[in-house]
């Protein structure tokens, strides 16, 4: 490895920790779904990955298109300026959206009491909120009752799968700005070997402090006794990724 190669990997590791800690999209979205849905620890692993794939791959793709065509690093900051803008406003929607529907499953799951009577039996009350599964145990006429509920926690558990998918494509359009002109020196000088070093480098030291902030404010959070706001825990989730995506369009965190 010659001097100066040696010189754009250390660049490119210093880089890409420095790009990622002051990054909050690069660990707060992560940090937030992980406490509000309960994300294992494997999962919540497996998402961040997926997302950081998305994140470096589209950078590198750009990158190494830039390079084939012979555009100037200057045409493709513009490119990235314009993705970045658009990540951005897709975080914040991303944020707005999951705000309200965790406001709406706060209330409907909200318990409260209802008087059921039925023919030739004694009146009886009924406990259960509007979100939550539940049943009624009285034979035949229960397991009709059931069926809607049923289908409405299928519903919900479908709303909640596509979240890391809505994560990985914000993150495909989320640029990695400081990757392209570190990606595109090697690769215009014909040297294989420094591409895959730098991207490499760049890249490991990325997923690196992504993970290492994601879980270790993940089991933070955890220690935090929080069980009277769990109900608002969507909701919550939901407005910390709407500020994490306002501050990063408006303060160019």
């Amino acid at each position: 490895m010659t001097a100066e190669l040696s010189a754009l990997v250390i660049t490119s590791a210093s880089i890409g920790f420095f790009h990622t800690l002051f990054g909050p999209d690069h660990y707060v979205p992560f940090i937030m779904m992980s406490w509000a849905r309960k994300w294992s620890a494997a999962k919540t692993i497996l998402v961040t990955l997926l997302c950081w794939f998305g994140h470096i791959g589209s950078s590198v793709v750009l990158g190494l298109i830039g390079v084939a065509l012979g555009l100037a690093v200057k045409r493709l900051e513009i490119v990235e300026s314009f993705r970045g803008n658009l990540a951005a406003w897709l975080l914040v929607a991303f944020g707005l959206a999951y705000l309200v529907w965790g406001l709406r499953r706060a209330f409907r799951s909200q318990a409260h009491t209802h008087n059921h009577v039925h023919a030739g039996q004694d009146s009886h009350t009924h406990t259960h909120s509007h979100f939550l599964e539940h049943t009624h145990i009285h034979n035949s006429f229960d397991s009709a009752q059931a069926r809607p509920e049923q289908g409405r926690g299928d519903r919900n558990k479908t709303t909640l799968s596509i979240t890391p998918w809505v994560l990985f494509a914000i993150f495909v359009f989320g640029p990695c700005e400081p990757l392209i002109p570190i990606v595109m020196y090697p690769a215009a000088k014909n040297s294989l070997f420094g591409l895959v070093m730098v991207t490499c480098v760049f890249g490991g030291t990325t997923i690196a402090t992504m993970l290492s902030l994601v879980l270790l404010s993940r089991a933070g959070v955890n220690l935090i006794p929080l069980a009277g706001a769990q109900r608002f825990a969507h909701a919550v989730a939901g407005a910390t990724i709407l500020l994490c995506g306002l501050a990063i369009q408006f303060l160019g965190l």
